[in-house]
């Protein structure tokens, strides 16, 4: 068995949902999962604004207007009148319900119930569509085995018991499709895994059943060696280890969420990176396996923020950095980048929500500097640390790039260095020029 799972932009318009079933033809037995439509959960947002906010007439017009809109996709989708006929009952269902909220008191939980809606619709009309071609599916209901704890962690043992018993009761069929994102809470609300959660789930679905591999389709050949929105002549990279692919995510590559490769990684299962428009391109692949001794891909994270914390009493001052991580701890804010000296330490945060706050408990321990817009670049690869030259390759391409900070060692396969946001284009460039221009692939 295998999982496929296909993002917004693989079923983002009729046509595109037409080839997503023409791909699962070649996979059986396979689980589905699937994303909603493209746009529509960001609908969704600006619909829970306008509710918030109390703009009630504009979030009828909203619902009014993204109905009409899944009306045209089905439309275009099928071909037997039946069948457009149902698949428009389907959509007036939802949409019925979403119309519900306009009606009353708004709070999170309403939010939270209204952006699970994207994922149930696609999966619907998708399941729909595989019925006119004939090919026999079965809808999963994410609700039904996906469960977070009440530190938003999947429960792994829930997951893994009552998709079991599920697939059981439908064990005639070897296709099943399913919702990403979407899933409930300790408490049986419903809730999910944040943006991007589509991928988590369907690794999480993948370690579950030790499935022979997880593919994750979107709209580009795999993970590129460096950002081509702004770089000429990247390429796709042809194997990663799940190390170099998480580095990656975390640090800016959109195509995979971050999450996602530790459930592949703890079950060995490989995970395969591939373009809807173009299923017959090689890709990525993600496995325990990679080409050493290398740097494989540069990435950039924006929105960052530096904070440095200068003491003139942190020399051979015990409890010092556990006061400030405890700070960080407190305000649940993650930290990226660390670098210290003997009287400071600075570090970044791409969370700005708790910002002030931060800087205010800060100031207990010292002087405290914040730098804005910034940029983390990050240089991946398998650094062995008895092999030489990757630093003087990077930094000799980066000698006309002002650096605010550098990070090297604490992972074999990260060299990270922070930079201007207005510098970060020139910085993904001339490290392409530098590192990757000669090169042909892989």
């Amino acid at each position: 068995m295998v999982v496929n799972k296909f993002g917004g932009t693989s079923i983002g318009s009729p046509e595109r949902m037409k080839r997503v079933a023409n791909i699962i033809k070649e996979n059986k037995p396979q689980i589905i999962v699937l994303s909603a439509i493209a746009g529509t959960t960001d609908s969704f947002l600006n619909l829970a604004s306008l509710l918030y906010t109390g703009r009630k007439d504009q979030a009828i017009a909203e619902v009014s207007q993204l109905q009409t809109e899944y009306f045209c996709y089905v439309e275009s989708l099928y071909t037997d009148e039946k069948f457009i006929d149902e698949a428009k009952g389907i959509v007036l269902s939802f949409f019925s319900y979403i119309s519900g909220f306009t009606k009353d008191v708004f709070t999170p939980y309403e939010e939270r119930a209204l952006l699970a809606q994207g994922e149930l619709l696609s999966t619907s009309i998708f399941c729909k569509y595989l019925q006119e071609l004939n090919m026999e599916a079965v809808l999963l209901s994410a609700f039904d085995f996906m469960r977070i704890d009440t530190h938003a962690e999947p429960q792994l043992d829930y997951l893994q018991q009552n998709l079991c018993l599920l697939m059981e009761k439908n064990r005639c069929s070897d296709i099943f499709v399913t919702q990403g994102y979407i899933c409930r809470n300790t408490y049986g609300e419903i809730d999910n895994l944040k943006r991007g959660g589509s991928d988590y789930t369907a690794t999480l679905i993948g370690a579950a059943l030790d499935v022979k591999e997880i593919r994750i389709w979107t709209d580009v050949d795999g993970m590129h060696n460096n950002d081509p929105r702004y770089v000429d002549n990247t390429y796709p990279i042809s194997y990663l280890s799940y190390e170099e692919a998480a580095e990656l995510a975390y640090f800016g590559a959109k195509i995979l969420h971050p999450s996602s490769v530790l459930p592949a990684q703890n079950k060995s299962i490989p995970l395969r990176l591939k373009n809807t428009m173009k299923p017959e391109s090689r890709g990525t692949l993600v496995s325990e396996n990679s080409s050493k001794g290398k740097v494989k891909a540069v990435v950039a994270k924006s929105g960052i923020s530096a904070i440095k914390i200068k003491s003139g009493r942190m020399l051979l001052a015990y409890g010092f950095l556990r006061n400030v991580f405890e700070i960080f701890e407190l305000y649940k804010t993650p930290i990226d980048m660390i670098t210290t000296s003997e009287v400071a330490v600075s570090l970044t945060i791409d969370n700005q929500d708790n910002i002030a706050a931060i800087v205010s408990d800060l100031t207990h321990f010292g002087e405290v500097e914040v730098d804005y817009n910034q940029a983390i670049i990050c240089m991946v690869g398998d650094f062995l640390a008895d092999n030489k030259g990757y630093a003087s390759l990077i930094f000799a391409a980066l000698s006309e790039i002002p650096l605010r900070m550098i990070s090297y060692g604490g992972s074999k396969h990260n060299i990270s260095i922070l930079v201007s946001e207005r510098d970060k284009v020139r910085t993904l460039q001339v490290l392409n020029e530098k590192i990757f221009l000669d090169s042909c692939g892989e």
